[in-house]
């Protein structure tokens, strides 16, 4: 199974990106998806998810209104679209992939090596 994230990179407050996350060895469409960030020093917390189907979304808080998980299950990819962003979203932000309850692979949890999102002047 591998996940890899893209996307990342240097954008100046108020500015947008949007990751993705394209997975492979896995039956894509059972499994939950996540966003989940890393800052320097704090720990890893999610950000966004999204259920099987993508019919149901989740955000954190401090995303809510601004960041927007998609999926698109037919190219087995995850997308998150980060807008106005500030310099408090600079993180390495990870994908996750987990097993949707129900199906035979709940239980299983994958990871990407992340993408590193700076926000500066």
């Amino acid at each position: 199974v591998q996940l890899v994230e893209s996307g990342g990179g240097w954008v100046q407050p108020g500015g947008a990106l949007k990751l993705a996350c394209a997975a492979s060895g896995l039956t894509f469409s059972n499994y939950a998806m996540s966003w989940l960030r890393q800052a320097p020093g704090k720990e890893r917390d999610v950000v966004a998810q999204i259920t099987m189907s993508g019919n149901m979304t989740r955000y954190a808080g401090s995303v809510k209104g601004r960041f927007t998980i998609s999926r698109d299950n037919a190219k087995n990819m995850v997308f998150l679209q980060m807008n106005s962003l500030t310099i408090e979203d600079t993180a390495v932000y990870y994908c996750n992939a987990k097993g949707g309850y129900g199906t035979s692979y709940y239980g299983m949890d994958y990871w990407g090596e992340g993408t590193l999102v700076t926000v500066s002047p």
